[in-house]
């Protein structure tokens, strides 16, 4: 598939080759694979850490032994001989396709990369003083207006055709174990079509007044497989055309001939990128497609179970990885590198911000006591695209020094080692995406995981409920206003 690009597959698999290499202290503990019998009994602290909130086949993160995996594929054989388009395919569908079957799916992302009407709507709000991120999570919503019949008031789920209800109406103490009562989903349709010619509309044969439409389309379901397509192709058209919105520039129409990588910075930056650019934006979508049970995947997941919509999981996602937190990083290891100011200062620098206890931005993950598979093929990239930028070479080797200085002093003892976010940043620089488009890239890319495990959970959906352990004062007497005290001292009358 990517016969002009072998140097960059040579890479990925020589990054491949090395990470194998790595010696591992430990194994995993829950090996995947092996039935679940629920209720599961797991240590569980603040922010659900260690929680176990369901059973899932699309990706697997193994953070003992620095392993990434998209349904039972690696992800180093996804980067060296797959593409972005097809590992989409693979998370939605959980089989890679065949040519027709491929060919097929290009086409549809290739037809739904076009939202003119969203992209009207969305240059009538102030997007260049807007935070890029937040301006994605509108164009999204906006999306949603364009393709679904989601907000028409016909749409709107009636609580009464549920199948089941609502999980409080059963007592939080009860053991949920496999009951069949605890999954339901509303009744939905798969299409409205709204015609000019007798201005109805037609929702499963029924027909029903709907003043003002004057034209004639087929809209879509909000929970579709359809929409989620929509969402992966339309994202990177929103997010370029945010930043171009942003830079002053108009928008850019994404090219049918172009792939899904290459129509991400050609609208973004205007120019055609080259066959190595393309290739290496390829792989970089492809490693951020799904991490497991993050945050932003796990609201999409929450606002998904309530039987909410894909555009409005999506936004969630799009809203949790606007965090600092969980977004963010790798454009903070860029200004850090550049306040560095070059290899020569990196050994001095890192031991004053360790004597400050300052964090090191790009170190260290949740999940990872291994070098992050991601970092291991994106240092390598970053390498490459370096050599023939000045800035990113001094960037770049900035970045070598300060990692060989991190894992001297924290890599065995602490097992932190470099994340994804470390050498992102200056492959997303090379290839011409502003620093403040760094965390909207993430997003551009993770779509596809948000969808995936939204459409898995959705199968054998249960409303997510989890209980909090109350810590407040019991028994309190209700005081009328005049009798109670103000700043300690009794109220006058």
């Amino acid at each position: 598939m990517w016969e002009e690009t072998k140097e960059i597959t040579e890479i990925v698999l020589r990054a491949a080759r090395k990470a194998s290499q790595e010696p591992i202290s430990q194994s995993e503990q829950a090996l995947p694979g092996k039935a679940i019998h629920w209720p599961v009994e797991c240590a569980i602290g603040p922010g659900l850490e260690g929680a176990i909130a369901c059973e899932s086949k699309v990706g697997y993160v193994n953070g003992l032994q620095g392993q990434l995996v998209y349904r039972g594929y690696d992800i180093f054989e996804l980067c060296a001989y797959s593409c972005f388009e097809e590992t989409c395919y693979l998370l939605l569908h959980g089989r890679l396709p065949t040519s027709s079957q491929f060919g097929s799916f290009r086409k549809q992302l290739a037809e739904y990369r076009h939202v003119p009407k969203t992209l009207r709507l969305l240059m009538s709000f102030p997007v260049e003083g807007m935070n890029a991120m937040g301006a994605l999570r509108m164009g999204t919503n906006l999306m949603r207006q364009e393709f679904t019949f989601g907000d028409l008031e016909i749409a709107k789920p009636d609580i009464a055709q549920a199948h089941e209800s609502d999980e409080d109406t059963i007592s939080s103490e009860a053991d949920p174990g496999d009951k069949a009562e605890s999954f339901y989903s509303f009744d939905t349709t798969n299409t409205v079509v709204l015609t000019s010619m007798e201005e109805t509309i037609a929702v499963s044969g029924s027909r029903k007044p709907a003043k003002g439409i004057r034209h004639q389309e087929v809209l879509q379901d909000t929970s579709s497989l359809d929409s989620c397509c929509h969402l992966i192709a339309g994202a990177p058209t929103l997010t370029a055309a945010i930043a171009r919105i942003r830079n002053g520039q108009m928008p850019i129409e994404p090219d049918p001939e172009l792939s899904h990588a290459a129509n991400y910075l050609y609208m973004m930056t205007g120019r055609r990128p080259t066959e190595i650019e393309e290739r290496i934006m390829d792989i970089a979508l492809i490693l951020h497609a799904d991490h497991g049970m993050n945050a932003s995947t796990f609201a999409a997941m929450v606002v998904a179970s309530t039987l909410s919509d894909i555009y409005f999981s999506v936004g969630a996602g799009i809203a949790a990885l606007a965090g600092p937190l969980h977004g963010g990083a790798n454009e903070q290891v860029i200004h850090m590198l550049r306040q560095i100011g070059g290899p020569s200062n990196a050994k001095e620098w890192y031991a004053k911000a360790r004597a400050r206890k300052e964090k090191i931005m790009g170190f260290g993950h949740r999940v990872y006591k291994a070098y992050d598979p991601r970092a291991s093929v994106l240092g390598p990239l970053a390498r490459h695209l370096a050599l023939e930028n000045k800035e990113a070479q001094v960037l770049f080797r900035t970045a070598e020094a300060l990692e060989k200085e991190v894992i001297a002093d924290l890599g065995q003892s602490k097992s932190i080692y470099p994340n994804v976010d470390f050498y992102s940043g200056i492959v997303y620089s090379c290839l011409g995406i502003p620093t403040d488009m760094f965390t909207p890239t993430f997003a551009v890319s993770r779509v596809a995981g948000w969808c995936a495990r939204v459409l898995e959970y959705l199968k054998k959906n249960r409303i997510f409920r989890p209980r909090a352990i109350y810590t407040g004062r019991l028994g309190e007497k209700y005081i009328p206003i005049d009798a109670r005290h103000s700043a300690g001292k009794p109220s006058k009358r």
